[in-house]
């Protein structure tokens, strides 16, 4: 089976790492609230989209690293029985290769769900999703796309990303900013089963590819009421999931319950706190973030990836563009550090929450 795989196994079946996820409340079908809806973790939701975009659209495969048995973290259990080994079939072992094969596919008028088993080892297909995925339209004067029309309906590449609490340099990263610089290409990041469900969906038939970054962290410990039918939630719109008026604090993925934890942290200290979920990076909803920094005054933004050059210096940089005048502190950013991500120091590399509420009261008392 090999070294990575049996790895990848134990990973998924035992996430030991304790931190209490952000839950969203009760949904109906349009995401909103009051339907059949049925309690289920991070990585059913996204099983059971897979499940509803593969028997809604004959044209949709699914495929990657040992996705006929139901992949390392179980997402695509259940569909080889159910749809057959013709349309979800594993690959080899060739990140470079799936991504191709999946821009061909979704070419050849087919709905591409291609499956990368880490974010860690999306790198080998950068070539393919940057110079080939995102250009396909472009440099064809929209002659040929891997996106969604009646003739190409799409592709849509997964990749579990972010620490799991024991996975070392290669099954810890997150590699979203490297995406986020790429016009052409979508990148969405989801924090609980509900959005994984409903931006997945959108993510599978959107005109454009996307990267559907899951935190593999919350595939089990998320757990919420989850509409059991079709339903989509919109891209490229953020959400604010907690009002305040001293700081904005701007998230996405497993970070947001993280944050979640040092604004309570922060209300015993009488600071009001608003959390923004950002849901899709590229591209992003500048406009929901800058009304909340320019009521507060103050932001701070906080994700896994090393400080340096992540997608916090972007939405920083926006910030300054946007709303110099309105600021009433330096825009602050509690990050990953700038180094390869550890194992035994995992606990001091990560943005924790006593990071971020120290941020919080430096900010507000600037």
């Amino acid at each position: 089976m090999g070294l990575r795989n049996i790895i990848g196994k134990r990973l998924g079946l035992g996430l030991v790492r304790r931190r209490k996820p952000f839950s969203t409340a009760t949904c109906d079908g349009d995401g909103n609230g009051n339907g059949n809806a049925k309690s289920i973790n991070l990585y059913s939701a996204i099983n059971q989209a897979l499940h509803i975009a593969l028997e809604t659209d004959n044209r949709a495969f699914v495929f990657g690293e040992d996705v006929s048995f139901g992949g390392v973290f179980r997402c695509t259990t259940g569909l080889s029985d159910r749809f057959g080994k013709a349309r979800v079939f594993n690959t080899p072992l060739c990140e470079q290769g799936i991504v191709g094969f999946g821009i061909g596919l979704a070419a050849m008028g087919n709905r591409a769900i291609a499956e990368i088993q880490f974010a860690d080892y999306i790198y080998p297909a950068f070539d393919q999703i940057v110079n080939e995925a995102a250009k396909f339209r472009y440099r064809s004067g929209n002659q040929f796309n891997c996106g969604v029309s009646n003739k190409f309906p799409g592709l849509t590449i997964r990749a579990p990303y972010g620490a799991v609490g024991h996975g070392g340099h290669y099954h810890s990263q997150s590699p979203e900013a490297f995406f986020c610089h790429v016009p052409g290409i979508k990148v969405v990041i989801p924090r609980s089963p509900r959005q994984a469900k409903g931006l997945l969906l959108s993510c599978i038939r959107d005109p454009n590819p996307v990267v559907f970054f899951e935190p593999k962290w919350l595939y089990r410990l998320a757990v919420e009421e989850v509409p059991e039918h079709d339903y989509m939630l919109p891209l490229s719109e953020a959400e604010v999931i907690r009002q305040g008026s001293d700081i904005t604090l701007v998230g996405w993925g497993a970070q947001l319950s993280v944050m979640e934890q040092a604004c309570n942290e922060a209300e015993k200290d009488g600071i009001s706190c608003e959390l923004i979920d950002l849901k899709t990076l590229l591209p992003w909803d500048k406009e929901t973030v800058e009304a909340s920094v320019r009521k507060t005054g103050r932001v701070l933004i906080s994700h896994e990836a090393p400080v340096t050059g992540g997608f916090g210096a972007e939405i920083s940089a926006s910030i300054v563009e946007r709303c110099f005048l309105r600021l009433e502190a330096p825009v602050a950013r509690v990050c990953g550090l700038d180094t390869p991500f550890p194992l035994v120091f995992e606990p001091f590399y990560m943005p924790t929450k006593n990071k971020i509420l120290d941020a919080i009261k430096a900010t507000v008392n600037y």
